[in-house]
């Protein structure tokens, strides 16, 4: 019954689709269904001798943080995350995006669900890379990228086909595992089709506030030293990454020649590595941005502003609500209905 709920899915998605996309959507559902097929409850994994005693932990840790999600931080109280899977690879899918030689506007691919995005994912890298080059070759920049998760946006029907937690991620430390649950749970409370950096920043900011506050009550003095300084070297990387971002975005709209441009974008990607390399001799050598940056281009640039660019708008309007958390789902909400510049305009009251 469930295979059949999907293929009738998958075939109403493609009676809309031409020809051209019918390999995509066919592995794009494939893909997920046997990620659902290899889902089964947290509790059987609790109950099973044979699991490994550290996903054990780490299995009842992400249980508490689901609960925390639903009684403190009052996001979506369904199967999400209440069954695992061990997929045997370290992705879950492998995303591609692309933007032109001289701006950092995204392409973007529309689907059924969920409208226009900033991105193409694939279950299969060899897939993803095909793509990558055959944008390459079309003249766009291109950057391929694994992902541990991602969102249904709650929109299947039931709980079997509601997203279950990933070996890709069930082992993080646990700062990171609640912003990834928290992320992906907000995508299900607010999503405007067609604005990939609505939602994401959207999802970033419940992530950042909610993570806080779970280590504030439940995690452990090493667990919220660790995350300090994580979280110190993301907002450093985050305000060179930006400070940059605007320099490329002044270039690009300027009035001079494609060929300043190109110079002197070849500057700008210099100075943006040199500063990355500063900052890693501040972090004693850490190295968790080197991959970013071995990819940096105008498509990786784009997407971490997808990720980035209104995060402080949604926590203003956070604190709006005076940090309650109905209310300011309730703003996103209305805001995610509203024609893309009225929600832009909303976005940007103080």
């Amino acid at each position: 019954m469930k295979w059949r709920s999907l293929l009738l899915m998958l075939s109403l998605a493609l009676s809309q689709a031409g020809c051209s996309t019918l390999a995509y959507y066919w592995q794009s559902a494939t893909g997920h269904l046997a990620l659902l097929q290899a889902a089964r409850p947290v509790q059987d994994w609790l109950d099973d001798p044979a699991t490994p005693p550290a996903l054990r932990e780490r299995l009842q840790r992400s249980q508490r943080l689901r609960d925390f999600a639903v009684h403190t931080l009052h996001l979506p109280d369904n199967a999400s995350y209440r069954r695992y899977a061990d997929l045997g690879r370290e992705a879950v899918v492998w995303n591609v995006v692309a933007a032109p030689e001289l701006s950092l506007q995204l392409k973007t691919w529309c689907y059924p669900l969920l409208g226009c995005v900033g991105y193409r994912g694939y279950f299969n890298e060899a897939e993803a890379r095909a793509m990558a080059a055959q944008l390459q070759a079309e003249g766009w920049e291109v950057s391929v990228y694994g992902v541990p998760a991602y969102s249904t946006l709650g929109k299947l029907p039931g709980p079997w086909f509601a997203d279950p937690l990933l070996n890709t991620f069930i082992g993080w430390p646990e700062a990171d595992l609640s912003r990834m649950i928290f992320h992906e749970l907000a995508h299900q409370v607010a999503y405007a089709d067609d604005d990939t950096a609505f939602n994401e920043s959207f999802a970033t900011a419940v992530e950042r506030l909610g993570s806080a506050q779970w280590l504030k009550q439940q995690a452990t003095p090493d667990e919220q030293a660790r995350a300090v300084r994580v979280d110190q070297r993301r907002q450093q990387f985050r305000r060179l990454v930006a400070d940059y971002r605007e320099r490329f975005v002044a270039l690009y709209r300027s009035d001079q020649s494609d060929a300043d441009k190109r110079a002197a974008k070849t500057r700008l990607l210099a100075e943006l590595r040199a500063g990355h390399a500063r900052l890693k001799d501040e972090w004693q050598g850490w190295a968790g941005y080197d991959d970013w940056f071995a990819r940096l281009n105008n498509a990786t640039l784009a997407v971490q502003a997808a990720y980035d660019s209104r995060v402080p708008d949604f926590e203003r309007a956070f604190h709006r609500c005076r940090d309650d958390y109905p209310c300011f789902y309730r703003e996103a909400r209305q805001m995610a209905a509203l024609p893309k510049a009225e929600r832009e305009a909303a976005l940007a009251r103080p």
